[in-house]
């Protein structure tokens, strides 16, 4: 039974994508698998089916109702910003403690293996005080590290790397997700990576993010997250 924190190296990179991906092919080898997303901005509730708890929940099997949606995502905003910005613009804050009790008692309950999805990438700030970076220090679960072919997406991900190795973070994996219209590929990404983080392993992905992933694409990703 294992729980895992996916985490990206930036926004938009395709952190939902990787993990509706390994949820749809651990159910279809009979895995009981769930996921949570506990943190979510630029959330409609006109379009729960299009936004990332949404999608979460259908990879999961699982109706897109008001208390599936509250058990997912219980910290939803409607800005597009960072969670501090745009819980401010709803005159909130968030109370970091309750996030990381609500995904601790997550971790404590899962039956096989539990999905968390963070929010942006690693430093995004939370709350006045506290960023990502110190709610995957505070559960200390292994982490999925998401990354895209982007211009500078290496140096982005070597700094991601060292940041999380200062905190004493375990990077199970490094998924590299093709970003669209990027004249870098999946496979020149990893290599070059390769040349600077030689202990985690690495796998590339054909991402398209209005496209939902098939199971059977994310079998490497689980067989390393799995040795």
């Amino acid at each position: 039974m294992t729980a895992f924190f996916i985490t990206a190296t930036g926004t938009d990179v395709g952190k939902t994508y990787v993990a509706a991906g390994l949820i749809r092919h651990w159910r279809a080898a009979g895995r009981t698998v769930d996921a949570l997303k506990p943190v979510a901005s630029g959330f409609n509730p006109a379009a729960v089916d299009k936004s990332d708890t949404g999608v979460l929940l259908s990879a999961l099997g699982r109706p897109l109702t008001p208390a599936e949606v509250d058990r997912v995502s219980p910290w939803r905003f409607a800005a597009p910003l960072s969670p501090d910005m745009a819980a401010e613009r709803e005159n909130l804050k968030i109370d970091f403690d309750a996030v990381v009790k609500h995904s601790r008692n997550a971790i404590a309950a899962r039956k096989d293996t539990l999905l968390i999805e963070g929010i942006g990438g690693i430093m995004v700030p939370l709350t006045e005080k506290q960023t990502v970076l110190d709610w995957m220090a505070a559960l200390g679960i292994p982490l999925v590290l998401v990354t895209g072919t982007y211009v500078g997406s290496m140096s982005h991900t070597l700094t991601c790397l060292d940041v999380l190795s200062r905190r004493g973070l375990t990077v199970k994996t490094i998924v590299v997700n093709n970003t669209p219209g990027s004249p870098v590929t999946f496979q020149n990404t990893v290599r070059t990576l390769s040349n600077f983080e030689r202990n985690i392993s690495m796998v590339g992905l054909q991402w398209q993010a209005d496209t939902l992933p098939g199971a059977r694409a994310f079998q490497a990703v689980a067989e390393l997250l799995e040795t």
